[in-house]
């Protein structure tokens, strides 16, 4: 009972946060980006390698794709759209709901799962994991970025991918301003950012105002440079990390758009 008193308490369980705040964090430009994002993690997660048909009596299965904080399902969608086995799992209930009803209009099959990344796994059962869109740091724990990792890591199949996309500190550091106004979804949204235990994280305070009301949050996010990131996923169990800067598979350098790693089991 205790830790689930703990487990509510942190911002990422507010419901209202992710309710009132879609429109702002899931723009027309996340959607539009999506068939991006989804090449990428099909080369990065070696997926391109799986082809229809085979030898005469051999069947191949469609390969398996896990979304840790699947959101409303963009990713999961359209990799169902491409014939893979999609599952996607996240906290936001109405999100899911979204979500598969999107994937009913569509007659996609996408399982979607309620449920926290810190508790979610299902050994061997996907050929790659993602956490896509900066949603990589939320815990006040750091130790439980490490069993998201963890949890990850064993619900690949051996040889199968964990892809993380999020923002590196050192991009952070570089596009660093303390506050700004832009309009979005019929709302004026100000930024005020701070960094926090030097550089360790990233406090965020949001205010929505749209028809003389005002909506206001703040949260911090744990930043981790590109070497703190590998460094995690291979103490977790991974073989291998590959790190990039964009879907591309640029390198991770001063002109990167995002920080990209790419584990293998």
């Amino acid at each position: 009972m205790e830790q689930d008193a703990v487990l509510k308490d942190e911002w990422f369980n507010d419901r209202s946060f992710w309710e009132l705040y879609a429109p702002i964090m899931f723009d027309r430009k996340r959607w539009d980006e999506v068939p991006l994002v989804a090449d990428g993690i099909t080369r990065l997660g070696k997926l391109d390698l799986y082809r229809a048909g085979g030898p005469p009596g051999e069947t191949l299965s469609a390969p398996r794709l896990l979304d840790l904080c699947c959101g409303f399902g963009r990713i999961t969608l359209e990799m169902a759209r491409r014939g893979f086995c999609a599952a996607g799992v996240d906290i936001t209930e109405s999100y899911l709901e979204t979500a598969r009803s999107d994937a009913a209009y569509e007659n996609l099959t996408v399982e979607y799962i309620h449920g926290d990344v810190r508790s979610f796994k299902r050994p061997g059962a996907f050929d790659l994991a993602v956490n896509l869109y900066i949603s990589f740091g939320y815990f006040e724990n750091p130790d439980d970025d490490r069993l998201l990792a963890r949890n990850a890591f064993d619900s690949l199949k051996e040889g199968g991918s964990f892809i993380i996309e999020t923002l590196g500190k050192e991009l952070a550091v570089r596009d660093f301003v303390e506050s700004g106004w832009f309009e979005r979804a019929g709302y004026m949204v100000l930024t005020e950012y701070e960094p926090v235990d030097s550089w360790t994280g990233l406090k965020n305070r949001w205010i929505l105002v749209k028809d003389g009301r005002t909506i206001e949050r703040t949260f911090t996010q744990r930043l981790y440079a590109a070497s703190e990131l590998r460094r995690l996923l291979l103490d977790t169990g991974f073989s291998q990390v590959e790190l990039y800067g964009n879907w591309d598979e640029a390198p991770y350098d001063q002109r990167s758009e995002t920080l990209i790693a790419a584990a293998r089991k």
